[in-house]
């Protein structure tokens, strides 16, 4: 490589730091691990994942995920993880479902999932949100 002038790229590895608080009061985990559904739409779940890029450095991929299909039924993406980029992401999941009463939405509680402005997002939809 040095011959021909050839250098590789490192990239620091992310460090989570997680959040060991405790899960709040009023999120009850009613899936109890049951991933399973009988139709789309009954149950989704959400999570961020960290993307590096070469120019911007860390990005981060919000995504919503339809149980049942195992498809990505919504996402949004940004150069911060904040409740705005996971708001965003429930949004657009919600384009195309005439009906968000009811479903149920599962997330790891980080910050941004149970900030007012997700909560304020899901009530207005009628998702209920653990």
């Amino acid at each position: 490589m040095a011959e021909q002038g050839l250098r590789s790229i490192v990239v620091k590895k992310y460090n989570h730091h997680a959040n060991h608080g405790s899960i709040p009061e009023d999120k009850k985990n009613i899936l109890r691990r049951d991933f399973g559904t009988e139709t789309i739409n009954q149950k989704w779940c959400t999570d961020i994942t960290y993307i590096h890029v070469q120019k911007e450095g860390w990005t981060y991929l919000a995504s919503v995920m339809d149980l049942c299909s195992r498809k990505i039924i919504g996402y949004a993406y940004g150069t911060s993880m904040t409740a705005e980029l996971a708001v965003k992401a429930v949004e657009n999941a919600c384009l195309n479902v005439r009906d968000t009463e009811g479903i149920i939405l599962h997330s790891d509680l980080g910050s941004q999932y149970t900030s007012q402005a997700f909560e304020d997002c899901l009530g207005s939809k009628g998702i209920l949100f653990i």
